[in-house]
């Protein structure tokens, strides 16, 4: 494995654990994906991963070579990792060509044209930071990194400042480079799309522990539990013989008839379909159409019964008072929270 963590545990409180007891492994030129709300601990790995953060137990590998544990620990410097943040932090007396070369070895100085050419900025070499988009920042701070030849690039956020009228663009050509150079990267992101879209791993934190690592399809269609399952995507609940279910909106579809009468309350517009929300019985559900439906119009939905997602009662807890189920789970505990795909 290129990089390897190994019972990580990182606290500035032992009775306040950021990090507890972490094992993961990346393949060499994967993108992977962290995600988590605010404060479970992604960017305190990365700093952790980079150098920035000195880990309290466990170790962390990087093809081969130990970072850290209990008796090594090498300089940031000298780890052959790129970091690129989302505020882009190029120096604002010194061109772009300047920037990239700032501080670089002479054996690596060579690879300058090609890493211009790569991240098409030949022509913009004499600029000054200012004079730059943001979309060229970013492109220039990824040239900056991996003209560095890193074994490993960290990426936090990178995209949050991008206007989103250029967003899309700048990720697609951004991840084309990246995997062009066979870069392995890891990616902290709350755009749940870009993990889906580009990752080949997903890495769910939660209270600093590892809920799930899988390939995107699996986790969002076979989440460990129930919030791999909410963090991914609206979830739709089914009561089925006494017993609730959960389907995600794309697992819906309109038919003439059916047992499932929803009353229709708000389109919204996603460019080629329309999210919708509907009623049915007591529950808010969500599910994807071409057409713009109106306003208390009356509809029949259907599923595959292949699709229901079917949680444990500690699980259920969650969903209905996410906040006390949350502040009462013993965090070693919550791998016992299980997704059970089932037939009713």
């Amino acid at each position: 494995m290129h990089l390897e963590i190994k019972n990580l545990e990182k606290f500035y409180s032992k009775e306040i654990p950021i990090i507890k007891k972490l094992n993961f492994s990346v393949n060499k030129g994967n993108i992977i994906s962290f995600i988590g709300e605010s404060g479970s601990g992604k960017t305190t790995l990365l700093k952790c991963i980079s150098g920035l953060e000195k880990i309290n137990s466990g170790s962390i590998l990087l093809n081969g070579q130990v970072l850290n544990n209990d008796k090594i620990f090498v300089k940031p410097q000298e780890r052959k990792i790129g970091f690129i943040f989302q505020d882009y932090p190029l120096f604002p007396h010194l061109n772009l060509k300047e920037n990239i070369l700032f501080n670089l070895i002479d054996s690596l100085k060579s690879n300058i044209d090609y890493i211009l050419s790569l991240t098409n900025l030949e022509k913009l070499i004499n600029r000054y930071p200012h004079e730059l988009s943001g979309g060229e920042q970013q492109r220039a701070c990824i040239a900056r990194a991996l003209i560095r030849e890193p074994e490993l690039l960290l990426m936090d956020e990178p995209f949050s400042n991008l206007d989103s009228q250029i967003k899309e663009s700048i990720k697609e050509e951004i991840f084309k480079i990246i995997k062009k150079t066979n870069t392995t990267t890891i990616l902290v992101t709350h755009d749940i799309k870009d993990c889906l879209n580009i990752s080949d791993k997903i890495l769910i934190f939660k209270a600093g522990v590892l809920q799930q690592y899988d390939d995107p399809e699996k986790m969002y269609c076979e989440p460990a539990n129930c919030y791999c399952a909410k963090i991914l995507g609206d979830l739709n609940k089914v009561v089925l013989k006494n017993k609730n279910y959960y389907l995600r909106p794309e697992s819906l579809k309109i038919v003439k008839k059916s047992n499932f009468e929803v009353k229709i309350d708000k389109c919204f517009f996603q460019g080629k379909d329309y999210k919708v929300r509907c009623f049915y019985k007591d529950e808010i559900w969500y599910f994807n159409s071409i057409q713009n439906l109106k306003k208390s119009e009356i509809i029949y939905l259907d599923f595959n019964k292949n699709d229901l997602m079917f949680f444990d009662s500690l699980c259920e807890d969650y969903f209905k008072n996410e906040t006390l189920f949350l502040n009462n789970l013993n965090t070693n505990n919550w791998f016992t929270v299980i997704y059970i795909h089932s037939k009713y």
